[in-house]
């Protein structure tokens, strides 16, 4: 075992919820509930009823739970239906060096370990959030050093779903070794720009991974061997070395709309022009959208299912401008089938922008030029993405009103504002049965 390996050991299983400053306990509650928002909202796509069948049916057992629809499986199956729950919508939180989702890979594994344990506090439950935001960050940056093509968020967060997972089933070090050794080896490792070229169900392999981080973890309980992780691979020490002094989960971004981060600084710049001109959709001739090369590749067709909506540039375009937001409602049918959007959708193109191609991917900007029926050319001028850091974070009002707007049309309004205030206080719980039993879905 390498002196890096070694030491991110020790982080998982040292690190206290007390010894965390501040900002990282509070940022831990609010990565928390926008999680938790985007999985329960996330469970109501055709792509969570496929992989709740398929736990159902394949991964049986009675050690954790299927949110929202409160049905037991295994660990492994639970992590797995939680998991494509989480990044269903495209709407869980994200880090830029890395082009991923972590959040969405760390909160379903760190729930079933839990949930198997028993007896997990607040506190605990908490810490093993943060040890999974810090590992997968770092983690995600190191594949992408060591191998060329861009990977999907399952093949790096599986390996810290894993560490964080096993620091809750009462690993030793030896273990959480081979635990994260066996997560890599076994995580899904796959293309993603084959995934924005062909959108599918099988999105950032985020549900595929954290079942592997489960998997890893109990099978390193009993014995099982894994490579040596790949923190010894860090292109910098630091990168590593650094765990416990430098926060990552400080360094995150939200998403304020349910698709792909690329696509979203259009939808920004798209929505100011509109409210600065006041036009309406009748009297829009073209949109152009210049921006970054990768973005360009998000499919402009008509899409034929949520994914494929989640994964263009022009219909979160021509949905916010007709709705005046991008979420659940909008990448779901009937909506995403409708006439009028679809209209406005082809009026909308791309190109790359040679200057934002250089700044991509520190930074993912974009420029809208609207041409109006009368002649008129209005611009956005260079914008990016919403609650971006480290000037543009939401502030918790914001992430508490995205969470009651994606959470209380399926559990309630009234239970998913006693959800919010339960997350406040998680470091106070005894157990984790305030998540388990809030995410219900409301009953008729």
């Amino acid at each position: 075992m390498g002196d890096l390996t070694s030491h991110a050991i020790d982080f998982t299983l040292d690190t206290r919820w007390e010894n965390l400053p501040d900002t990282v306990q509070h940022q831990a509650k609010r990565c928390l509930m926008d999680a938790l928002g985007a999985l329960i909202a996330g469970s109501q796509t055709p792509v969570a009823g496929i992989m709740r069948k398929t736990a159902l049916q394949q991964f049986s057992g009675d050690q954790a739970t299927i949110l929202v629809a409160g049905e037991r499986v295994s660990a492994a199956g639970a992590a797995l239906a939680n998991g494509f729950s989480g990044n269903a919508l495209d709407i869980d939180d994200g880090y830029r060096p890395t082009k991923g989702h972590p959040g969405a890979c760390a909160l379903p594994p760190v729930l079933a370990a839990a949930e198997l344990a028993g007896g997990i506090t607040g506190r605990e439950f908490l810490t093993a959030l943060v040890i999974a935001y810090e590992l997968g960050t770092r983690a995600g940056v190191i594949r992408h050093a060591t191998y060329q093509v861009y990977h999907s968020s399952g093949s790096w967060g599986a390996i810290a779903g894993a560490a964080a997972a096993g620091r809750l089933l009462g690993l030793s070090a030896e273990q959480v070794f081979h635990a994260m050794g066996a997560a890599e080896y076994h995580a899904p490792i796959a293309p993603m720009m084959k995934g924005i070229d062909t959108p599918s169900m099988g999105k950032d392999s985020i549900g595929w991974g954290c079942m592997v981080a489960v998997q890893s973890a109990l099978m390193a309980r009993d014995g099982f061997t894994g490579i040596c992780p790949l923190f010894d691979d860090a292109p910098q020490p630091s990168l590593v070395l650094n765990l416990g002094q430098q926060w990552e989960i400080l360094n995150l971004y939200f998403k304020p709309y349910a698709a792909c981060r690329w696509g979203q600084p259009a939808v920004a710049g798209a929505l100011n022009i509109v409210r600065d001109h006041h036009l309406t959709p009748d009297q829009i001739r073209r949109i152009r959208v210049r921006t970054f090369e990768a973005a360009t590749r998000l499919p402009n067709g008509h899409p034929r299912n949520t994914e494929e909506a989640q994964y263009s540039l022009a219909f979160p375009v021509a949905a916010a401008l007709l709705d005046g937001e991008v979420g659940p409602g909008q990448v779901l049918p009937p909506r995403l089938h409708d006439p009028d959007l679809l209209s406005l959708l082809d009026r909308v193109s791309t190109e790359v922008a040679p200057e934002f191609e250089a700044e991509f991917p520190a930074k993912a900007p974009a420029e809208v030029v609207v041409e109006t029926t009368a002649g008129e050319i209005y611009r956005s001028g260079r914008i990016e993405a919403l609650w971006e850091p480290p000037n543009t974070l939401p502030s918790d009002n914001e992430l508490e009103a995205k969470f009651l707007w994606l959470t209380g049309p399926i559990i309630g309004r009234l239970k998913a504002g006693d959800l919010i205030k339960k997350i406040r206080s998680a470091d106070q719980w005894t157990s984790i049965d305030p998540i388990i039993a809030g995410c219900r879905a409301a009953t008729t």
